[in-house]
């Protein structure tokens, strides 16, 4: 009788997930991201006006910036496919968290611009070896607790860490004035995630188990619904500015002090948190339609932001992190929605390296609109968000 008994008990034991455990493992692998973002986008979050400090124009730090996420979304389109070809779930995504989390307090080290580009290219590498593995996980547990709320929960842990990131290296900065000595300091968040994602993966193995078997071809396939929803986030990455070089022309027209730059981002990161958890669980409910706020959110910052004032730089900002909370929710809830468990992983790369492209042409264009005009910068951006509109509609359309 004990024996009946016992798997009924022991979460831990079971192969798959039921609603209890998997929002246990949402919430685990909310605290992991909790500390990763608090190591990386600590870095993150000066990266920029220390980049300047080393002596890299405005189209460098563009370029810089876009390259970073181009070669770490690319990464994602080949990481995906292996993940979907050897199931080898947690082994990449243990991989790719050592990896992001060294490159953190390596940051230290640069002395020169180029090098501190090469430490940035590496961090994003780590993250793009693990995340399509990672999301196909936390999908599986979606599919019993809502993929909206699961995605949403997990980004609004993952954000309370990218707020308390960039605390720190304001404090520090705050105190010692070194770039360096906040490098150092957010390598302590950096060894606990490694610690705290091995324990996660010892706890939680069956997540990364085999994947069922297509039940036809077409289950294995990505619908023309899926090309239609990468081509409007495409867009939407294309007119998104990336945070540094918003701080870089913060530090520039000195719109804030440079201590106050990560408290800005801090800020925004509590906005992205907020979105994430919002949209994620409207998306449950509505469905896709409600990516159309979060686009016209993400059109509303670019002006704010770059033709301000003190006051409408800090609303700008605040909508940039709630667009993004929506992209790294909603968006990644959306594609689970779409494709099959069996063809997940290899989604979530080829979406992935589809959002980096148009990120990397979009981070380029606008860091050397940034030494040109201003007003044109904020043109295109808010251009870009707009015209996402139209295949979303169409997607909208196919699917009533």
């Amino acid at each position: 009788m004990k024996g009946r008994l016992r798997p009924k008990t022991s979460t831990h034991m079971a192969d798959t997930f039921d609603k209890k455990s998997a929002l246990a493992f949402i919430v685990a692998f909310g605290v992991v991201s909790l500390f990763a973002d608090m190591a990386y986008e600590g870095m993150r979050g000066i990266t920029g006006p220390y980049l300047a400090l080393l002596g890299a124009s405005g189209a460098a730090v563009g370029i810089i910036a876009g390259t970073g996420e181009l070669f770490g979304y690319l990464l994602r389109l080949a990481s995906g496919r292996l993940a979907d070809k050897t199931r080898a779930y947690w082994p990449i995504t243990l991989f790719g968290y050592a990896l992001q989390m060294a490159a953190v307090p390596a940051m230290a080290l640069a002395g020169q611009w180029w090098m501190a580009a090469l430490f940035i290219i590496l961090e994003r590498t780590g993250k793009a070896v693990r995340n399509p593995a990672a999301n196909t996980m936390m999908s599986r547990a979606g599919e019993q607790i809502g993929q909206g709320w699961a995605f949403g929960l997990h980004e609004a842990l993952d954000q309370t860490g990218a707020l308390i990131g960039p605390l720190i290296t304001a404090l520090v900065l705050a105190h010692h004035g070194r770039y360096t000595t906040a490098f150092l300091w957010l390598g302590a968040p950096a060894l606990m995630t490694v610690l705290i994602v091995v324990g996660v993966s010892l706890r939680y193995p069956f997540a990364g188990g085999v994947a069922p078997k297509a039940k036809t071809q077409d289950d294995a396939a990505l619908p023309r619904a899926f090309w239609l929803y990468a081509a409007s986030a495409g867009l939407v990455a294309f007119g998104f500015a990336d945070w540094p070089l918003i701080a870089f022309h913060f530090a520039q027209v000195k719109t804030l002090t440079p201590a106050l730059v990560p408290v800005l981002y801090a800020g925004a990161m509590g906005a992205t948190g907020v979105g994430a958890l919002v949209f994620g669980r409207l998306f449950d409910r509505i469905g896709f339609s409600v990516l159309i706020p979060a686009i016209l959110i993400a059109a509303i910052a670019p002006p704010l932001v770059f033709l301000g004032g003190t006051a409408a730089a800090i609303a700008g900002a605040l909508c940039w992190g709630v667009a993004l909370g929506v992209e790294t929710s909603a968006l990644n809830a959306g594609i689970a929605r779409l494709v099959a468990d069996r063809a997940r992983a290899n989604a979530f790369g080829i979406f992935s390296a589809i959002f980096g492209i148009a990120w990397f042409t979009g981070s380029a264009l606008l860091g050397a609109l940034y030494d040109v005009s201003l007003t044109l910068l904020v043109a295109v951006s808010v251009a870009a968000e707009l015209m996402a509109l139209v295949p979303l509609v169409l997607l909208l359309r196919s699917r009533t």
